[in-house]
């Protein structure tokens, strides 16, 4: 049982005001497969849950597309009545026609709904971050953000993200509402994000970086993650994680897991110290891929 909690791995306050410990969770993987139907075991998902707090995690990720309509329940369920310390983001914008397909809609009324159906089913009066899971391209962008804004301006949400966005949408959409955070893909093996991390950073934009612990053949025995992990008593993922907090300071990965095993591992990674040299080493194992 680790002793790190998620404080070590230090702290970001989103748009200045909304104070989370960098290291968070992802509920994705609290549902079936293909993110389709309930997980094969609830009081497990409900466990990992409850654990995740208890280990300083504060900033817990999630959306209604997930399942759908599971990993919201969950949260309500594992961590209602929630603490001052709870920070709840979810997502609106996809919608599901099974498992693994996903199509965008994000037409205002669309949002408006399921800005309400999440405030529901989380059980809360306001949601803290509220995002834009992806922009629909049948719709105008200003529409959409313009949406939540308003939604914003009435009280039901307090900060707005996007996902899976550009530098020119970013600014489009910051034409219209601040932005807090943008959520992309984003690893040490997949750093095709990267313009938007560093526009992130400039402007004080939280970078949420989903599929946080991909590594690609770096972990393989004899590859450079593997060989770092190894001297520094550390497992792959937990490498990868501190890699994505020692990269930015706007960086707060939200790795998810089915497992209370593995989420201790990964918190663990907070309390991760990587040098200079063992991160320009891991920066350079890799090209990132367009």
């Amino acid at each position: 049982m680790t002793s790190v909690t998620a404080e070590a791995s230090g702290q970001f306050a989103i748009e200045n005001t909304l104070r989370v410990n960098r290291l968070g969770y992802g509920t994705m993987q609290l549902t079936g497969p293909g993110v389709w139907g309930p997980p094969a075991d609830p009081d497990e998902a409900v466990r990992v849950l409850r654990r995740a707090a208890e280990l300083g995690v504060t900033l817990f990720d999630t959306a209604d597309s997930y399942g759908p309509a599971v990993a919201e329940p969950l949260l309500r369920r594992a961590l209602a009545p929630y603490g001052e310390d709870v920070v709840i983001a979810t997502k609106a914008g996809l919608t599901r026609q099974g498992p693994d397909q996903w199509a965008p809609v994000g037409r205002p009324a669309y949002l408006r709904q399921q800005c309400e159906m999440s405030l529901r089913i989380l059980g809360v009066d306001r949601i803290a971050l509220f995002q834009l899971h992806r922009v629909d391209p049948e719709v105008p962008l200003e529409d959409q953000v313009g949406e939540l804004k308003a939604l914003r301006d009435e009280g039901k949400i307090a900060h707005i993200g996007l996902s899976e966005v550009s530098v020119e949408q970013i600014e489009q959409a910051r034409a219209v509402a601040p932005i807090a955070s943008v959520q992309n893909l984003y690893n040490l093996a997949n750093r095709s994000a990267e313009p938007v991390l560093d526009h992130c950073e400039r402007q004080n934009i939280a970078f949420i970086p989903w599929f946080p612990l991909a590594t690609g053949g770096l972990a393989q025995p004899g590859g450079p993650i593997a060989v770092i992990a190894s001297r520094m008593s550390a497992t792959p993922s937990q490498l990868a994680l501190a890699w994505l907090l020692h990269r930015s300071p706007v960086m707060l990965p939200i790795p998810g897991t089915s497992s209370v095993e593995h989420l201790e591992e990964n918190v663990a990674a907070a309390g991760l110290r990587l040098s200079q040299d063992d991160f320009d080493e891991l920066t350079a194992a890799v090209t990132s891929r367009a």
